[in-house]
């Protein structure tokens, strides 16, 4: 439940700093080369994306993902 829930507060951030930046989601789509319905896919929570796939967007809106590594 803990991951589900940080998934999603990284995705609404993500998607709130695209939305601030007036940067639409076909833009996003074109500079990680997906769709933009595979955008809103992403930022509704319906699809569980990749690492690679979270880094990519956050590149495409300026910024960039730091991991953090704790005690379970």
């Amino acid at each position: 439940m803990e991951e589900a829930r940080q998934r999603r507060e990284l995705l609404n951030a993500l998607a709130a700093i695209r939305s601030h930046s007036q940067i639409s989601q076909s833009t996003v789509a074109k500079r990680i080369r997906t769709s933009q319905p595979a955008i809103a896919r992403l930022e509704a929570g319906i699809i569980d994306p990749r690492l690679s796939t979270l880094q990519r967007y956050a590149a495409s809106v300026g910024k960039r993902i730091q991991w953090t590594l704790v005690d379970a």
